[in-house]
């Protein structure tokens, strides 16, 4: 468990964790002739269980909210120092917000100096912290009068801290691991460390890491999880990590080391925001700092409800900031106004990746309400059922940081359909399924003379942010359903039938032949009318005729190949990528023989139709010679 001081300047919360510890975490010269501590402490005590405690001991001069607010985020369980002489001032005041904003529910305080004071100011300042802790999280904790130089109630604050740290929860080890920094030095022959709070996840020695936002990676040396050394560290544990592979000129306060598949550097986010009462309304616009892990960065508010969020008031935002940070859902941050004077606010992350375009339409309001919902189905139900497209699953489960076995968990619980990474509802699977059978319909009512419709043109009717491996699938349910049928590269509805002629039979069988003899590079349509005496315009109507009914395609421009041969060369591209990893003009060339200039136009066609998808100078295999028949 780790314990976070908190309280005015001057109440003696080092003098208690050095009562607590042994250990003086006003470590800087200028700590020790100032007497007050400047920056972040940090110590360790071990308990009766084998356990260890740590205590993160933070400054409570007003001018070192920042530092403060390094070392609170991550912490589990609140000390509240309050002096029996002064009472609750505004730096007790203002910590307290800050343990609020941060979501801390588990804490006690400090009635520090008990020797000081005669037994009614102790009795009134006792009344005092109470009346501060009414209406918040704290407000049922425990207080104890100390003296920590007498070491009077400080068996008792211990064994409030040790029956804590028993019945804690489990920390949250699921998840990829994530480390905020609040510490980086250099250790002769170690190298460069560095220390902070494990949010999320586990890590290992020997692992390999990322720093963000640099993306720098790293390799973990060596490590030390609650002042002891390990070979793994967990979440909910002060970590020290020696790294291989970077300078302590390239890791600082505020930066995370972290599981690569983290490494999302942002520079906005969606969040729910809580202002407190008594400060200033938060306005559309408005210039803040934002706390976040141990980061401090400066931020615009977008206000995505109305164009405030008044004291005491909550309210959905978008949060602009002025650079690149780390941030996940459910990361809880604090709001300071934008001279870092006074704590104004703070909030939860809700989405990592948020959409530039109708952020404060009501559809968006509307998952912005189930992103706020601890369980995270309540969201994923909801965008499965709302993105026709389907919902990025990976990006959904770096989003709320959830294992494989959390989303698969998550996905049979909610009884989605996954193709490639996406995730369909059952509804919404359904209702492309009927979009594809329309858009078939609409096409036959529209070109009746038509076999039927290309498959990747009937994707983009269909629906055209669908994936084509959705799509594919979507098609492979159907055509096994019978609801729709296959001729050749034509799809079609099952009772759509297009014929030629007797007559056009006839003139076709006279003239594929002509065809057949060079499949590969047929002779184009004059070149076939010569060849033929038949009138070039007949020739031209009857390819055109013959192509409908998927016995020929026009490849280039009066360039028909017969559909055996288009099939043939479907099935050598597909080898050539097997074998290449992408089709070119060249390698097509030697496999078919005949010019460049052909090769270049089959593969056009085979772009042009969703069998394969240009990259650069080659092609890319997107579909299967089985569609070709």
């Amino acid at each position: 468990m780790i314990v976070g001081t908190a309280g005015h300047i001057d109440h003696g919360k080092t003098t208690l964790v050095r009562a607590l510890t042994g250990v003086d975490c006003d470590r800087l010269a200028e700590e020790k002739a100032r007497g007050i501590t400047l920056d972040l402490g940090y110590a360790y005590a071990a308990r009766a269980d084998g356990g260890v405690l740590g205590f993160v001991d933070v400054p409570g001069h007003e001018k070192l909210i920042h530092n403060m607010l390094a070392g609170a985020t991550g912490i589990d369980f609140a000390l509240l120092v309050v002096a029996a002489d002064d009472g609750p001032m505004p730096q007790t005041r203002e910590h307290l917000e800050i343990i609020e904003l941060l979501g801390i529910e588990r804490g006690a305080v400090a009635l520090t100096k008990a020797d000081a004071v005669t037994p009614e100011r102790l009795a009134e300042a006792l009344a005092e912290c109470r009346r501060l802790l009414a209406g918040t999280r704290l407000a049922a904790a425990p207080v104890f009068p100390v003296a920590a130089q007498l070491g009077t109630g400080i068996d008792e604050l211990r064994a409030c801290l040790d029956a804590a740290a028993a019945h804690a929860g489990g920390a949250h080890s699921a998840g990829a691991f994530r480390l905020a920094v609040d510490r980086c030095f250099t250790l002769g022959g170690i190298g460069t460390v560095v220390t902070g709070t494990a949010f999320s996840g586990t890590v290992g020695v020997g692992e390999h890491l990322l720093v963000s936002p640099s993306g720098k990676t790293v390799r973990v040396r060596s490590l030390h999880a609650q002042d002891r050394p390990a070979e793994r560290g967990y979440a909910g544990q002060r970590i020290a990590l020696a790294l291989a592979g970077i300078e302590k000129s390239e890791v600082e306060r505020g930066m995370w080391v972290l599981a690569p598949a983290l490494h999302l550097p942002l520079r906005r986010f969606d969040a729910a925001l809580r202002v407190l009462p008594g400060q200033e309304a938060i306005r559309h616009w408005s210039q803040v700092h934002v706390h976040l892990g141990a980061e401090d960065v400066p931020a615009r508010i977008a206000l995505l409800q109305g164009d405030t969020i008044e004291p005491g008031g909550t309210g959905f935002a978008q949060v602009l900031l002025e650079r690149e940070i780390g941030a996940l859902s459910g990361d809880r941050f604090v709001l300071r106004d934008a001279g870092a004077r006074r704590t104004i606010g703070g909030g939860r992350v809700l989405d990592s990746a948020p959409p530039t375009r109708h952020k404060r339409s009501a559809a968006r309001i509307e998952m912005l309400q189930a992103l706020a919902d601890a369980d995270p189905a309540t969201a994923l139900r909801l965008a499965a059922e709302r993105q026709a497209a389907g919902v990025d699953l990976a990006g959904y489960a770096t989003n709320r940081n959830l294992d494989a076995a959390q989303m698969e968990a998550l996905v049979a619980r909610l009884e989605l359909t996954v193709v490639a990474g996406a995730g369909f509802a059952a509804a919404a699977w359904s209702d492309l399924q009927a979009r594809v059978l329309a858009a078939l319909d609409a096409e036959h009512a529209r070109a009746s003379d038509m076999p039927g419709v290309e498959r990747d043109r009937l994707r983009r009717l269909t629906l055209p942010t669908l994936s084509r491996p959705a799509f594919d699938a979507l098609c492979v349910q159907l055509l096994g359903a019978g609801r729709i049928a296959q001729s050749g590269a034509w799809l079609h509805l099952p009772g759509h039938r297009v014929q030629l002629s007797a007559g056009d039979r006839d003139l076709w069988r006279t003239l594929q032949p002509l065809f057949d003899a060079t499949p590969y590079a047929p002779p184009r349509v004059r070149d076939v009318a010569h060849a033929s005496g038949v009138v070039e315009d007949a020739v031209r109507a009857l390819c055109k005729r013959v192509a409908r009914v998927g016995e020929a395609y026009p490849v280039a421009h009066d360039h028909y190949f017969t559909a055996a041969a288009v099939a043939d060369l479907a099935r050598r591209v597909a080898a050539i990528c097997a074998r290449d990893g992408v089709a070119r003009a060249a390698a097509l060339r030697d496999e078919i023989g005949g010019g460049r200039k052909v090769a270049i136009h089959i593969l056009e066609f085979f772009d042009r139709i969703g069998y394969t998808r240009r990259v650069r100078d080659t092609h890319a295999l997107r579909g299967s010679p089985a569609q070709f028949g």
